[in-house]
């Protein structure tokens, strides 16, 4: 049977109320002037970032990732992966906050990130600053659509996929932003981590993973497009024993 018309809501309706998205929107708007001139001020230290940086702004100028519509494909999608349209929430990290997060993480060259839920792949670029190679895993085709190019002249890679699936034997570094992400969604990823290799870094924004094998290196406080969140970085091990979130 085909899926039922999904339901007439506003575009961007993640069940918020209107006075909190005006204030949210309000917000975001201060702090994209903000976060847009240090990264460009940044990314003038590369300049062959800073072509793919522009084009991956031009694209969100052109088509929002904050105005996302419900559609059937919308929905086919997140009933395959097990989520809800609350989940693709969209937010960023700064080039700027990424390149610092992951110098302190020990990002670099011979380093390979892995960021999950990559949305346009903004993040990647920080990566790629510090000399490291880097691929995104994104669920929605859209994002994938408009940022690939960008993201490939920039030397990473940016792939359509779901994150709780996601390859992520090679990997030295793995970010994620989960601040929208349910539990059950969480708890999907957390065992996607243990496919890790031990020593690798997990970096994730909002809440730790709070399960044995991971060990907390640092807990920062840094700045993305919605404003100020905290962020962590672990360390998994194969030794599962014990209480590794202190």
């Amino acid at each position: 049977m085909p899926p039922s018309p999904p339901p007439a809501q506003d575009e961007d309706d993640y069940g918020m109320s209107l006075p909190a998205l005006v204030v949210l929107r309000i917000s975001i708007v201060f702090i994209e002037l903000f976060t847009r001139l240090f990264d460009v001020l940044l990314l003038l230290r590369h300049p062959r970032l800073l072509p793919p940086y522009l084009r991956l702004w031009l694209h969100e100028v052109r088509v929002s990732p904050y105005r996302l519509k419900r559609s059937f494909e919308t929905t086919r999608v997140l009933q395959a992966s097990g989520q809800i349209f609350k989940e693709l929430m969209y937010g960023e990290m700064p080039v700027h906050t990424g390149v610092w997060l992951f110098w302190k993480a020990g990002l670099g060259r011979g380093s390979r990130l892995v960021d999950l839920g990559a949305g346009r792949g903004r993040t990647l670029l920080a990566a790629r600053w510090l000399g490291a190679e880097a691929r995104g895993v994104e669920l929605m085709q859209y994002h994938v659509d408009l940022a690939r190019k960008p993201v490939e002249k920039a030397g990473a890679q940016l792939v359509l996929g779901d994150a709780t699936q996601a390859d992520l034997q090679d990997a030295t570094h793995v970010f994620t932003n989960w601040t929208a992400l349910t539990p059950q969604t969480r708890a999907r990823l957390v065992e996607r981590f243990r496919t890790c290799r031990p020593g690798t870094r997990i970096l994730t924004v909002t809440r730790p993973v709070e399960a044995p094998g991971f060990t907390v290196i640092s807990k920062h406080r840094l700045l993305f497009t919605w404003g100020p969140e905290h962020v962590w970085i672990q360390e998994f091990s194969d030794n599962v024993i014990g209480d590794a979130t202190h």
